[in-house]
């Protein structure tokens, strides 16, 4: 990476011409240079994430805007921008980019990206774990999610999605292995421990608390959202009237 690669010049020109022009023990000038690499790459390091928040602010005015193609050309644009300026920057836009093709239901390109994005990326992993059950590929699937856990272990969304995936390919017990295993892993959590029932009960999973975070993984069809929308519609119109 350039920024290591440019912190470790100047550090080892600092150190070296601190041992030439003094006459300091040797490990002062080595402690030194070790100093100014790490203030060097921190700086460096804020200056490109500070062009990458604001990059990313643009990003997501074209998603709210409907204009995926600009997204996806503006975060291909800064990958090849900074992928060679900090660590895990191309993995990381390579998550964005898929993500925006899943939400444009283009499953085979966001696979692509997916599955090369940052592992913790929670939203994407569990992205490219669902094409995967589309597929029919559950120890890939079981593998991603799996992947995933080891870097967000307290996330509520990323364990009920597990295990809402687990039950739609027929393992409930797995399921509900899950489900205990992550509110073991999260704490108290109400949803998470109404779905454990629901699931112990042989019931369904309801993830509609989720809110827009759930939608977006986009595991219900669309007449089955509007159905549920007018059912509480109507719910609460009666609530009123009484």
């Amino acid at each position: 990476m350039l920024s290591v690669l440019i912190s470790f010049a100047v550090a080892a020109l600092f150190a070296g011409a601190l041992h030439l022009t003094t006459s300091l023990h040797p490990v002062v000038p080595l402690l030194a240079g070790l100093i100014v690499f790490t203030i060097i790459y921190i700086l460096m390091l804020k200056q490109v994430m500070n062009r990458i928040n604001i990059s990313m602010e643009a990003v997501q005015k074209d998603i709210m805007a409907n204009r995926p193609e600009a997204a996806i050309l503006k975060l291909e644009n800064m990958q090849k921008k900074y992928a060679n300026w900090q660590f895990f920057i191309k993995k990381q836009m390579n998550a964005q980019i898929g993500m925006v093709y899943y939400l444009r239901r283009d499953f085979s390109k966001a696979y692509e990206y997916l599955n090369q994005g940052f592992v913790r990326h929670w939203v994407a992993m569990a992205m490219l774990a669902i094409i995967q059950m589309k597929r029919n590929q559950p120890k890939n699937m079981i593998a991603t999610f799996d992947k995933a856990l080891t870097a967000t272990r307290k996330e509520p969304l990323l364990w009920s999605l597990y295990a809402f995936c687990l039950d739609k390919i027929g393992d409930r017990n797995k399921a509900v292995s899950i489900m205990e295993k992550g509110l073991k892993k999260v704490g108290k959590d109400d949803l998470m421990t109404a779905n454990l029932a629901a699931l112990k009960t042989g019931g369904k999973m309801k993830m509609q608390g989720y809110g827009d975070l759930w939608m977006q993984f986009q595991l219900e069809k669309q007449g089955d959202l509007i159905r549920k929308h007018t059912k509480a519609i109507q719910g609460r119109r009666k609530i009123v009237r009484k």
